[in-house]
């Protein structure tokens, strides 16, 4: 029987809850959303004790089918001032689900100023103060955890950006090899350090497999998802080869490269941070082009990179990172910037927010365009000791801006834009206007229609058709978003017939419900104005 954990952290409470009616049907984002709409007024300030910090795993998580390690993680944001939802990769959304739990709500804030730690079991959850780990890096709090409870422990972690609440603080993960993966955008890492958490571990020992109520048709089903997904061009071949820095040179060519703190999209440094470059490199040097950031991850866009001389620098080496700190800001040398993602993990920011900052900070001339070194020392000798400066930059692009009075700041509803130019892409930028979440990519992610071609052609410079276009990425984002799983499958899923149907036969067979695909699927496009 699923249940709600749910903490409170002003008496230092904990307790098991029913899952109410009303819940029973959703997951992942659906749910963290629903609660936080319901439990937070909307006029409270996002630190303060009024907001709630929600955990929740997806309709499929816990399951053997591909790709659907994804956990949620909502609250009001404190970047944005509205409801977020970031979704994160790891170890702890599977644990969750086999553990039966629906939902973690966190509540409330202590009335001293003491950190704390969280351990989940199948029992409940238990509370303990915790000053040892204070200050320290993700990385660090990661491998003493492990090294304490071993390596099938889940942790949820902050750095010491979270602690010290700035805007663009995320939250830590730790995945089955013991790398990081982050609730992102938005500030989660925030909130949870107003809640004077500093970690949170999962131990899912003595847990079941997920009850499946048809477990034939289940696997079943889940061979034709899987089969999709690997037979898919994008999903099957170009993440798989290149990760998302595949799309360095796509968007280039199409002047959707965001350059020059968004002057221009096109980078004349772009094939230096390709992800063919970087596919290269990873190679030459011993690391991993292949890397899942779950178990069950068939798509393995993620790598680990190694430096020059073979040891290890980072992990899930994200196009928008490469991007950010790449063309955004002038700089081609791919082991500065895997550096930065390397200390930008460990002290826990979101490498979005922060990198989209740093081109900010260039335009304010705090360093120049194209200073990789300024750019490693703005992170290691500010941002990551908690300077005044290093917690501008750790607030985001736009306290930054109107700290230095800069008025070129690429963000919407204060959240930095991502790595696609909205004036050539225009299908995305209609995704950053109208999502409530901010300049948020995987929203409505028009890129796959608007550059790649996937589903049907609609042209990336015409106004035409792009309202339909983003309206429809959303609402089918936050249905997979809703069910544990990488918004990687929407690929196939536009392109291949047998992809979704496979999703929803998999959800029948889980919960023995009878959902169907509506008549008028595929909803993407419409045929009157789109071209193969």
């Amino acid at each position: 029987m699923d249940k709600v954990f749910r903490i409170n952290m002003t008496n230092l409470t904990t307790c098991i809850e029913e899952v109410p009616e009303e819940w029973i049907g959703l997951g992942g984002r659906a749910l963290t959303s629903t609660i936080v709409a319901a439990e937070v007024p909307p006029l409270c300030h996002p630190l303060g004790p009024d907001n709630i910090l929600v955990f929740a795993p997806g309709l499929l998580s816990g399951t053997a089918a591909a790709q659907s390690g994804r956990m949620s993680c909502g609250a009001k944001s404190p970047l944005t001032g509205g409801i977020k939802e970031s979704n994160s990769g790891g170890t702890t959304a599977q644990q969750f689900a086999r553990m039966g739990i629906k939902a973690m709500i966190i509540e409330g804030l202590p009335a001293a100023d003491t950190f704390y730690s969280l351990h989940v079991t199948m029992d409940g959850v238990t509370i303990e103060e915790e000053c040892a780990l204070l200050g320290k890096g993700n990385f660090a709090v990661i491998e003493e955890q492990v090294a304490k409870k071993g390596k099938k422990i889940g942790v949820m972690t902050i750095g010491l950006a979270g602690e010290l609440k700035m805007a663009a603080a995320n939250i830590s993960v730790k995945d089955p090899d013991g790398k990081i993966r982050s609730h992102g955008q938005g500030g989660m890492g925030a909130v949870m350090g107003s809640k004077k958490i500093k970690f949170i571990t999962v131990d899912s020992e003595g847990s079941p497999a997920v009850p499946l109520v048809d477990a034939d048709k289940f696997k079943a089903s889940a061979r034709v998802f899987a089969k999709t997904l690997l037979d898919h061009p994008v999903s099957g071949e170009g993440l798989p080869t290149y990760g998302t820095n595949v799309l360095v040179n796509i968007l280039n060519e199409a002047g959707g490269l965001p350059t020059h703190n968004f002057r221009t999209g096109q980078f004349d440094g772009h094939d230096k941070i390709s992800g063919e470059t970087m596919h290269h490199t990873i190679a030459e040097r011993g690391g991993r082009v292949r890397h899942g950031c779950h178990r069950g991850c068939v798509i393995q866009c993620s790598q680990v990179y190694n430096d020059k001389d073979g040891n290890y620098l980072t992990s899930g080496f994200e196009y928008e990172t490469i991007w950010g700190l790449g063309a955004n800001c002038c700089i081609d040398n791919l082991d500065q910037i895997a550096e930065a993602d390397s200390l930008m993990d460990d002290v826990g920011v979101d490498s979005i927010e922060t990198a989209v900052t740093i081109g900010v900070a260039m335009e304010a001339g705090i360093i120049p365009f194209g200073d990789g070194e300024g750019m490693l020392r703005l992170l290691r000798d500010e941002l990551c000791k908690g300077t005044p400066l290093g917690r501008l930059i750790g607030s985001g692009a736009g306290l930054l801006g109107k700290a230095y009075g800069v008025t070129r700041v690429p963000v919407v509803k204060n959240q930095a834009i991502p790595a696609y130019d909205p004036r050539s892409v225009k299908g995305i930028g209609i995704t950053y206007a109208t999502s409530p979440m901010g300049a948020d990519h995987t929203a409505g992610y028009t890129i796959a229609s608007n550059i790649l071609g996937v589903g049907e052609f609609v042209d990336p410079l015409s106004k035409v058709g792009q309202v339909e276009l983003s309206r429809n990425l959303q609402i089918a984002t936050a249905a997979i978003d809703s069910t544990g799983m990488c918004i990687f499958i929407a690929f196939p899923a536009l392109d291949d017939a047998a992809c979704l149907p496979a999703l929803i036969d998999m959800i029948n067979a889980r919960f023995g419900t009878m959902l169907a695909l509506a008549p008028s699927y595929p909803v993407t496009m419409s045929p009157s104005w789109v071209k193969k």
